[in-house]
């Protein structure tokens, strides 16, 4: 019998190698034990995202010999990232900033295939292009992220890169002949799906069996020692760990934190109930904000210490402030303005600040175009010019803020009409001196429907 040296999947050379890590190319031994660390497994343990690892104690003392090489994997299923996503993805980002080189991967080829965990029913099959355009697009997310300055070394990924070649016979003898039916009937996932009225399709049975050639992929070529992710897929992991000790010999670790679920206890996912997506263009910086701004006060301690690089005791004085007064919402503004920055970065994020404090019965007049551009975008908008001069009642049924002239009138005598904060008692046409910053008039009706007039050339 041959021994896993000797299997199909040749070994690659190990020890130290010159030039910058590229694929197929391990990371250089000497560089990454230069690297200074500190106890990033007590302080993920601290935050309460450490729920399932393979061996606790082994994964200490490896995580406190030297920085360890540590992926997570995320699949193209859309064209955006979400909330849910992006708890993994601060996982990497601690253990990046802890000095472990990190590795993003983007599962174009498991994305052609579909994830059963989480699942109750078979997953739509994507075609090459959109799987192309999806890949290219979280990528970018991620590495905004994990790295967002470059200068933490971390290396993404797509598995299309070593799995597009592989044949079914290479695939059966290098990675099927190691793993029993028994081991994958066994797996949560697998067995909630054939106990379903759905079942299971083959196509989706051997998903595990990519992921775990993954793991054995990224172990031969970049020294990958340590695979996280949500619960929700640990059985997919720990299928690679088994399939790496069976082939190499070696141990490698595995790493799961809770999932993030919705208030009926549901995971939030991309179909699965997230409606807060990292695409600006699915979710504004602006929606982002206002939806960290309406978590639940029993959620905000979770939320400060899973979404935010905050120190926990900053977290803890912020949890003290909230406490004090709620109604001031300092938790709240912390935890929206960090997650926001996280995401679109400082400036999205003051302006998403500075447009809330807009539309939540801030003044208007002194705001900068920056947030006025935001609260355009977030408010039914008139396009219209200076010159023409439009009037009051006008623009608010141009706006839909009123069904006809009469209930604009209506409106305007009975004093629910704004106009830049100033509320209106007649109907007039616009001056100059209204227009901010020579575009912008904000109409409000009532406490809460706003729109604005947006000033072209």
């Amino acid at each position: 019998m041959r021994s896993p040296r000797q299997d199909h999947i040749p070994a690659p050379a190990r020890g130290n190698r010159s030039g910058p890590a590229g694929p197929g190319r391990a990371l250089p031994r000497a560089r990454l034990r230069g690297v200074s660390s500190v106890d990033v497994l007590s302080q993920l343990e601290a935050r309460g995202l450490v729920q399932l690892t393979t061996d606790r104690d082994a994964l200490a003392a490896r995580l406190a010999e030297g920085p360890v090489v540590t992926y997570l994997g995320l699949d193209p299923t859309a064209d955006s990232l979400h909330i849910g996503n992006l708890v993994g993805l601060l996982v990497l980002r601690r253990l990046a900033d802890a000095g472990h080189p990190v590795i993003g991967l983007a599962g174009g080829a498991t994305g052609m295939i579909g994830d059963p965990s989480g699942r109750s029913d078979e997953r739509n099959l994507l075609d090459q292009e959109t799987l192309s355009a999806n890949t290219a697009a979280i990528s970018a997310q991620i590495a905004r992220i994990v790295d967002p300055d470059g200068s933490r070394g971390a290396r993404f990924v797509d598995n299309r890169d070593w799995t597009v070649d592989l044949t079914l016979i290479d695939f059966l003898r290098d990675v099927g002949k190691h793993v029993t039916v028994n081991q994958m009937v066994a797996r949560d996932a697998v067995r909630g799906r054939l106990e379903s009225e759905q079942g299971i399709s083959f196509t989706e049975f051997t998903y595990m069996l990519l992921q775990a050639r993954d793991y054995l992929w990224l172990h031969d070529h970049l020294d990958c020692e340590l695979q996280v992710g949500g619960s929700d897929q640990w059985g997919n992991i720990v299928s690679g760990v088994d399939l790496v000790r069976r082939v190499r010999g070696d141990t490698v670790h595995a790493l799961c934190w809770p999932l993030l679920t919705a208030p009926d206890g549901t995971k939030l996912g991309k179909s699965t109930g997230s409606r807060a997506w990292l695409s600006a263009e699915r979710t504004s910086p602006y929606q982002l904000y206002q939806h960290f701004m309406q978590v639940p006060d029993a959620a905000l301690d979770v939320h400060l210490r899973w979404f935010t690089l905050l120190a926990l005791e900053e977290v803890a004085e912020l949890l003290a402030a909230h406490e004090a007064d709620p109604g001031a919402r300092p938790a709240h503004r912390a935890l929206a303005r960090e997650v926001t920055a996280l995401v679109h970065g400082a400036d999205a994020s003051a302006a998403a600040e500075g447009a809330s404090a807009v539309l939540f019965g801030g003044d208007p007049v002194h705001a900068a175009p920056e947030i006025l551009e935001v609260v355009a975008a977030e408010v039914p908008a008139v396009a219209t010019t200076v010159a023409s001069a439009p009037t009051v009642a006008g623009l608010l049924g141009e706006a839909g803020l009123v069904r006809s002239a009469s209930e604009a009138r209506r409106a305007l005598d009975q004093g629910g009409v704004y106009l830049n904060g100033i509320r209106q008692e007649n109907d007039r046409a616009l001056r100059d001196d209204d227009w901010l910053h020579g575009r912008f008039v904000l109409l409000r009706k009532g406490k809460r429907s706003y729109a604005m007039a947006v000033a072209g050339d």
